[in-house]
């Protein structure tokens, strides 16, 4: 009996340090994967104006009558982040509540909306989704500029009205990188990323 019991505490032994050992290079194996795989911000895509550039400007109405202006020098040395959305664009309607909310506690950041198409339509969206406190354009023009092809987009133009990133935004990871890359003064996080690794 005595020896049975002995057999059977060596053999458990064994079993946890052969487990000990699948851990341990299980977890050295998710180090590996956690340095491959980077922290991945907005596409970029590399059409239009580019970050760097002095954007276009544009003098525009949004759908409220109110003028708003585009691409000049601010007045107030804010930021504004436009946000390319569509009625039609599911991901647009999940990505508005995280725009405002990262928008309204930034003090340096205005936060506008851009679309294009009919105007009534338009209107029920800015108050389904709530956005009536925040300028909201429709301009074809504004997007064929800035060669926007897929929504939501966003692109950031600081106070003197230099484009400083923009991107393809599918979460709030995505904008939340558009903000991040102006702060590291690149042009998008993968170009913050590819100038940090070691030269070999």
């Amino acid at each position: 009996m005595l020896e049975a019991v002995l057999i059977s505490q060596i053999v458990l032994w064994i079993a946890v340090l052969c487990l000990s050992v699948v851990v341990f290079a299980l977890i050295r194996q998710i180090g590996v994967l956690h340095e491959r795989i980077a922290p991945m911000g907005a596409l970029t895509i590399d059409r239009g104006p580019q970050a760097g550039d002095r954007s276009p400007v544009f003098d525009l109405m949004d759908i409220n009558q109110r003028p708003l202006s585009l691409g000049r020098p601010s007045s107030d040395g804010k930021s504004t982040l436009v946000m390319f959305v569509s009625p039609t664009c599911p991901v647009c309607k999940k990505l508005i509540p995280v725009a405002k909310s990262i928008a309204r506690p930034h003090p340096l950041l205005h936060l506008v909306f851009a679309s294009d198409g009919d105007r009534a339509e338009q209107e029920r969206f800015v108050r389904a989704q709530r956005i009536d406190d925040y300028p909201m354009v429709l301009s074809a023009e504004l997007g064929m500029t800035f060669r926007i092809g897929k929504l939501p987009y966003a692109v950031l133009i600081d106070e003197q009205g230099i484009i400083r990133a923009k991107g393809l935004v599918n979460t709030r990871e995505h904008l939340e990188s558009i903000l991040e890359a102006q702060e590291l003064g690149v042009a998008s996080i993968q170009q913050y990323l590819r100038d940090a690794k070691p030269r070999a």
